[in-house]
């Protein structure tokens, strides 16, 4: 494509690429429906033209088929300057034929399967129109009720490597993900379906892996939308499960679901203890230890330094033989904000937990050793001063020449 001009006004002005689909909004721009649908129907976006920036009176879009035509037949004469043939693109589904369907559904719970395959047909390959016209008549509830009440009906789908039969749950848990629901309607959910997010969490506990990663992103999307209430009234089985979750390794994209809903639910109430009392510490530890995926290390220690923010939070970590060691070696090594959280547990451990045995510890794993360094070249003036307070406190076990290299000894704050 990039040996021939693509025509200007084949172009959608909102992505600049070849329009699939065009069609056009009332100020008479042609948009690639895509784009224009994801332009109207984000949260962050007025109802207002793209290119104009008129207010929208009318938010319908036009099929703009004889632009349409054209691009078809300018890419059939290009095919042999690698241009891609692009098929018609498919009418989207009527809103009447959305709502009609979810009725039928709620009414005859025999057609209530063939539901979910349309459902997610619809997801798989309409836009963000239909994803919306989806939660307006009822759709998010349909799968709320699957999800809590069938756990054990088998649904034949199809998929790229041919059919398999799964349970009509974790197909409804899939496309409740998938079809983005608005933080609107979540908070909805959360406010008044205590219920939904005990099942969520039995999923956790009893589910496949698939099952349980979609239930562990749907839940995390949730308590983002929590208020403080709902946030301390958290149940310890949550944080059993999560933790289990993390110790698993479900999916890369799961572990830093379940690590973001920790991360918001730790700071509220008595949520630290339940996390520690869930095994977190350990099993955090133990993912710093096996991961180098900067935004999976971030998170991990984010959440520690939460916990470590409670006695019991302090106890687990020191009893992991690799504790203080792994904290001290992700200083920079991972980011900026992840060293600081890094100094900011240390110095909790050294304020709060130091007994003889614990100073010894970080003499030997090489604690001391990484706050010199701090001391000596970290441009940041807050981590040098964490680290400089924590060698003068203990500075009468620390200044020991037979641990400490002399190149960093002539650094060791008086």
């Amino acid at each position: 494509m990039d040996e021939i001009e693509i025509p200007t006004h084949f172009l959608c002005p909102i992505s600049l690429q070849l329009m699939r689909d065009p069609v056009t909004i009332s100020t008479g721009i042609s948009y690639d429906r895509d784009s224009i649908e994801k332009w109207l129907y984000s949260c962050k976006n007025k109802q207002v033209c793209p290119v104009t920036k008129q207010a929208l009176h009318d938010s319908g879009l036009t099929p703009n088929h004889t632009l349409s035509r054209l691009i078809q037949t300018w890419c059939t004469l290009n095919v042999s300057h690698g241009i891609q043939i692009i098929p018609a693109p498919n009418s989207p589904i009527h809103n009447t034929q959305i709502a009609k369907l979810l009725n039928d559904a709620t009414k005859l719970p025999e057609t209530r399967f063939k539901c979910l395959a349309t459902l997610r047909s619809i997801t798989l390959e309409e836009g963000e129109r239909n994803r919306s016209c989806m939660e307006e008549f009822g759709a998010v509830e349909f799968l709320v009720s699957i999800i809590k009440r069938d756990n054990s009906t088998l649904l034949q789908v199809e998929n790229n490597k041919g059919s398999e039969f799964i349970k009509a749950r974790d197909e409804a848990l899939s496309i409740f993900y998938d079809i983005k629901v608005s933080k609107s309607c979540l908070r909805s959910i959360i406010s008044n379906d205590e219920v939904f997010v005990a099942y969520l969490v039995q999923v956790l506990e009893n589910g496949n892996h698939k099952s349980r990663a979609y239930a562990t992103m749907i839940l995390k999307n949730l308590f983002q939308v929590a208020d403080p209430t709902q946030l301390i009234n958290a149940k310890s089985e949550l944080f059993a499960q999560l933790v289990r979750a993390l110790s698993d390794e479900i999916s890369q994209q799961a572990t830093k679901a379940a690590l973001k809903l920790l991360v918001e639910l730790c700071p509220w109430g008595r949520n630290r203890i339940k996390a520690v009392q869930g095994g977190a510490v350990f099993v955090l530890i133990e993912l710093l230890l096996g991961t180098s995926e900067t935004r999976a290390s971030e998170l991990a220690l984010i959440v520690l330094g939460h916990l470590c923010g409670c006695a019991e939070g302090r106890a687990e970590l020191l009893k992991h033989g690799a504790g203080l060691a792994i904290v001290s070696k992700k200083i920079f090594r991972v980011s900026h904000g992840a060293s600081n959280i890094a100094v900011r547990i240390i110095s909790s451990i050294s304020k709060f937990s130091a007994t003889s045995r614990v100073l010894q510890e970080m003499l030997e794993v090489g604690v001391v050793r990484k706050l010199i360094l701090v001391v000596k070249v970290d441009s940041n003036s807050k981590r040098k001063a964490k680290a400089r307070e924590m060698l003068k406190l203990h500075s009468r076990v620390w200044r020991n020449p037979a641990c400490i290299p002399c190149h960093l000894l002539s650094s060791y704050p008086s």
